[in-house]
C-alpha cells in the first residue's frame, strides 16, 4: 500500500504492575468451532483457504479501548506512546538495507500518521497520497497539536502502536486477541456471513457501521452520519453483543502477518496463534502484525476491510489515526 513507515523503539514495561483483570465491559464467549477465512470471491489472496478452527472460551471487550480507559492507564503508569517519542536511528537501521544513509535530523521528530483528504489522486495503490506524517499527532492530539480529545472520552483511542496496545494489555491484566479469536468474535455466531450483521450490503437498509461512503478518498457523503472517527456504540452490536467489529478503527491482533499462513494449515486448527514470524513481500524487512475490522476510511472501491475475513497488516511501531484495539482475557 506504500504506507509511509516509522521506526521507533519500544518503551520498557518491565516495571508495570499488572492489575487483576476486570470483566466489566467484557462479554464471555463460549468455546466453539467455525470456518475461518473467505468463502466468497471478494477476498484477497491472504484470506484463503477457508479452514476449520476450534476456539477455547474467552472474554472480550464489548468496545474498542476508549480514550477514557487509555487516559487512566497513562495516568497510573506514566507511559509515553510511540507517537510521542522521537524515532531511534539505531532501531531504524535494523529494518533498512545495509548502508542506508542516516536521514536528516529534521526527520527525527515525534509524529504519527494522519489522514489527509486530497483533491485528486493518481491511483488507489499509493496510500501516501492520503496519509501524512504530522508532527505532534498522538492519542491526545489526533490531527496534530491544534487538535484534542476534549469531550471524547467515549471515542476509541487511536495513534496507538502494537507496542502501545501490548503495554496497555499488560497493565490491564489482559492480552490482545489472536486473529482467530478476533474473527470468531466478529462473526457473532453467524455461519459464513460476510459481515458481523449478516450478508446485507453495507449501504443497503440502515447504516450498520462507520465507514466511507462516496468516492474514496476524494468525497465522503457521510450517509452513515459520521465523517471521521465516531464514538463507540453508535451502531447495533453483533450477535455476541460486540460493537464496532466492522468500521470505525482497525484493531490490533497478537499475530504476526504472513500472506501464506492460512495455506500452511491443515485439518482443524486448535486455538491457532499465527505464524512464528512476519513476512510481507511488499516490505520484507519490516515486521508486521495483523489488524482487523476496517475503519471509517473503508470503502467498497478500496479495501472493504469491514468484511469479517478481511486482513491487513501494519508495522508494530506505527500508529495511525484509524487504528485502535480491544482486549481479551482467558480467565
Amino acid at each position: 500500500m506504500n504506507l509511509p513507515s516509522r521506526y521507533g523503539s519500544g518503551l520498557d514495561t518491565s516495571s508495570f504492575k499488572s492489575n487483576k483483570v476486570s470483566h466489566d465491559g467484557m462479554v464471555y464467549l463460549k468455546a466453539g468451532e467455525f470456518g475461518m477465512g473467505a468463502s466468497d470471491k471478494e477476498g484477497r489472496e491472504d484470506e484463503y483457504p477457508l479452514h476449520k478452527v476450534k476456539i477455547s472460551s474467552f472474554w472480550i471487550d464489548v468496545t474498542e479501548v476508549t480514550n477514557a480507559s487509555f487516559k487512566k492507564f497513562v495516568k497510573e503508569t506514566g507511559y509515553i506512546t510511540t507517537a510521542e517519542r522521537k524515532p531511534d536511528w539505531e532501531e531504524m537501521k535494523k529494518q533498512l538495507p545495509a548502508g542506508t544513509p542516516k536521514p536528516a535530523d529534521s526527520v527525527f521528530v515525534a509524529a504519527s500518521l494522519v489522514f489527509y483528504q486530497p483533491k485528486s489522486i493518481t491511483s488507489l495503490n499509493d496510500a501516501s497520497q492520503w496519509w501524512r506524517w504530522v508532527k505532534g499527532a498522538d492519542w491526545k492530539h489526533p490531527q496534530g497539536t491544534r487538535s484534542n480529545i476534549n469531550g471524547k472520552d467515549n471515542y476509541p483511542v487511536v495513534h496507538v502502536s502494537w507496542d502501545d496496545a501490548m503495554a496497555y494489555c499488560k497493565w490491564a491484566g489482559k492480552r490482545l486477541p489472536t486473529e482467530a479469536e478476533w474473527e470468531y468474535a466478529a462473526r457473532g455466531g453467524l455461519n459464513n456471513a460476510l459481515y458481523p450483521w449478516g450478508n446485507e450490503d453495507i449501504e443497503k437498509g440502515k447504516p450498520k457501521s462507520n465507514t466511507w461512503q462516496g468516492s474514496f478518498p476524494l468525497k465522503n457523503t457521510d450517509w452513515d452520519g459520521f465523517n471521521g472517527l465516531a464514538a463507540v456504540k453508535q451502531f447495533k452490536p453483533n450477535g455476541f453483543g460486540l460493537y464496532d467489529m466492522a468500521g470505525n478503527v482497525w484493531e490490533w491482533c497478537n499475530d504476526w502477518y504472513r500472506p501464506d499462513y492460512y495455506a500452511s494449515l491443515s485439518g482443524v486448527s486448535n486455538n491457532p496463534q499465527g505464524p512464528g514470524d512476519s513476512y510481507d513481500p511488499m516490505e520484507p524487512t519490516i515486521p508486521k502484525k495483523v489488524v482487523r475490522g476496517g475503519s471509517f476510511m473503508c470503502n467498497a472501491s478500496y479495501c472493504k476491510g469491514y468484511r469479517v475475513t478481511s486482513r491487513m497488516k501494519t508495522s508494530t511501531d506505527t500508529g495511525l489515526e484509524h487504528t485502535g484495539f480491544r482486549c481479551v482475557s482467558s480467565n
